[in-house]
């Protein structure tokens, strides 16, 4: 009612009034914000205290979105459920938000947050599963499907232990034992293994407890350092002692664990890398690039040889003062069958790229980035790379000076084959 009662006075004041009052309320804002600093903490309750004065701030939305982003990084749960709610009123499609929020609610432990959690988290599963539909539809390809599909997945097995925890609050043990089960089957992982041991554990099923345990032990190992690894050790001993009296045969059980969960995780790398051959991989020397026909290149084939790639786009200019230079120096290596020169396209819109390299006359022999600018680390174009024999990289030049291009490629190769003196290895500029 006060809300409404000042959003009215506001309406019937003169324009020249209600201009000054709107200019009052951003000049306070300001000043708030300035006075918080750097504070995340003074930040956050400066904008609460703002919006306790000035109720019918016009940017209250995005002032109470910027509470919930706070409160997230703060880890403050009850202030990402009282704002992310008020936001979620207004958007209720954002599955970020959704998942914070859910999580949020239930660190409450009671009821109430269990039962909002699991309406939230069955949203989020909805969409994603949307989303799921388009993928398999055909309608994406390549590494955006790959990237979408490990996204949504992720999302989908998040939202399900979401539901698992919250139907566990409101004591339905079967259904959150069912519940994180499916996702861990979905999408196997640390944070799903160990939910479904804990109902397992509560629904009295120890040997199914200690599975999944042993599962999110051999995992961790997998992936990076996880500080609770100690903890999943503790408990995988105190169940297993539990039931067997003493830890003979538990070395036997981690070890099929771990050849479970490394089978598991290999099959969810080929069915990504059946959308995107390289998806997930962290040397880009075993990257798979797609050519401007549909040909491929598997750049570990090229293992033992000095490899220059060239990072250009379309609408890059100076990518083309630097194409008849490249060619000046691919003249000088041509008699060698240790060197191989690449034109990697960037381009966001491939079918710019054949319409381009013929109205300029340029080589068709193009392969596009497919994931390997992100790889590689390369931020601008054009970008040079150099890499070595044994696949390291030698070289980098991020732009390049016309007059000297020729001559400080022509050396960087020649270093990268031994056959100049060393200098640094590593160069961004010329």
């Amino acid at each position: 009612m006060i809300r409404a009662a000042l959003f009215g006075i506001l309406v019937l004041l003169p324009v020249s009034a209600q201009t000054t009052a709107v200019e009052k309320e951003q000049q306070d804002l300001q000043r708030a914000l300035s006075d918080a600093g750097n504070s995340p903490v003074d930040f956050l309750r400066a904008i609460e205290d703002h919006l306790h004065q000035y109720p019918n701030a016009p940017r209250r939305a995005d002032l109470e979105r910027a509470l919930v982003k706070a409160a997230t990084e703060l880890k403050d749960a009850r202030r990402v459920a009282l704002y992310g709610e008020r936001v979620l009123a207004r958007e209720p499609d954002d599955s970020q938000l959704l998942q914070h929020v859910a999580v949020a609610l239930l660190h409450s432990n009671d009821q109430a947050g269990a039962e909002k959690a699991l309406g939230y988290a069955r949203h989020l599963e909805e969409l994603e599963e949307d989303i799921a539909k388009t993928i398999s539809s055909g309608k994406l390809s390549g590494r955006e499907a790959a990237r979408r599909k490990d996204e949504t997945d992720r999302l989908i097995a998040t939202a399900i232990v979401i539901q698992a925890r919250a139907e566990g609050t409101l004591g339905h043990i079967d259904k959150a034992v069912a519940l994180s089960e499916s996702s861990y089957k979905m999408y196997p992982n640390v944070e799903a293994a160990r939910e479904a041991a804990k109902w397992c554990q509560a629904a009295g099923k120890d040997e199914e407890a200690i599975q999944y345990i042993a599962d999110a032990f051999t995992i961790s190992e997998f992936r990076s350092p996880d500080a609770e690894r100690a903890q999943d050790r503790m408990l995988l001993g105190e169940l297993y002692r539990k039931l067997k009296g003493n830890e003979q045969g538990l070395g036997d059980l981690v070890l099929e664990a771990y050849d479970r969960t490394s089978s598991q995780l290999g099959q969810r790398r080929a069915a990504l890398r059946s959308l995107d051959p390289n998806a997930q991989l962290k040397s880009p020397m075993q990257f798979t690039l797609s050519g401007l026909s549909g040909e491929r290149l598997n750049l570990a084939t090229l293992t033992g040889k000095v490899v220059v790639m060239d990072f250009w786009a379309t609408w890059c200019g100076p990518c083309r003062i630097q194409h008849p230079l490249y060619e000046r120096v691919k003249e000088k290596f041509k008699d060698r069958d240790d060197v191989v020169f690449l034109a990697v396209d960037t381009d966001e819109d491939r079918s710019l790229v054949a319409p381009f390299l013929e109205s300029n006359k340029w080589s068709r022999n193009v392969y596009f980035e497919d994931g390997l600018s992100s790889a590689l680390r390369v931020s601008s174009i054009p970008t040079t790379l150099i890499i070595g024999k044994n696949g390291d990289i030698a070289s980098r030049m991020n732009g390049f000076i016309p007059e000297r291009f020729v001559e400080n490629i022509t050396e960087r190769i020649q270093e990268a084959l031994g056959i100049a003196g060393s200098r640094p290895l590593e160069s961004t500029n010329q």
